[in-house]
């Protein structure tokens, strides 16, 4: 599933809205991840902080009662391009550092991370702790030889 224009535009609006939420500030006091959570069926996207407040929400329509059974690495993609094409607004939110933007599937269970902000690094990508499991049973095995 490639996203088209549209998708591509409502997306950044909706990045857009929830950079409005949480203006620069030289000393931020908010303590939160943005969650993103989708609807397959409705096409959906909300956003929510931790305290599972709503922050804003959108309905993409290409989103609508798709079956793509890779529907939400697709969707991850697309989210992963804008914020990272918006980084000076998702860098620059009044909120205290290091957070995350964070995708959930409609039943708020975590999918995917999808972008890290620290004061020093950005993370874009996939599973921050990808390939962890495999690297600690090869530690393991290594150290008990």
């Amino acid at each position: 599933m490639k996203a088209n224009d549209a998708t591509i535009l409502q997306v950044e609006r909706f990045i857009r809205k929830i950079a409005q939420k949480f203006p620069a500030v030289e000393e931020p006091t908010i303590m939160t991840d943005i969650h993103l959570s989708i609807s397959q069926d409705t096409g959906e996207l909300m956003a929510f902080d931790d305290n599972d407040n709503e922050i804003t929400r959108c309905v993409v329509s290409e989103w609508i009662d798709c079956k793509d059974p890779d529907f939400y690495d697709n969707a991850a993609d697309v989210l992963r391009d804008v914020i990272g094409r918006l980084h000076d607004s998702t860098e620059n939110m009044c909120v205290l550092k290091p957070y995350s933007f964070v995708l959930e599937n409609d039943e708020r269970e975590h999918v995917s991370e999808l972008y890290l902000v620290d004061s020093d690094i950005k993370i874009i990508g996939g599973d921050l702790m990808k390939g962890l499991d495999e690297d600690l049973d090869k530690f393991l095995e290594d150290l008990l030889k």
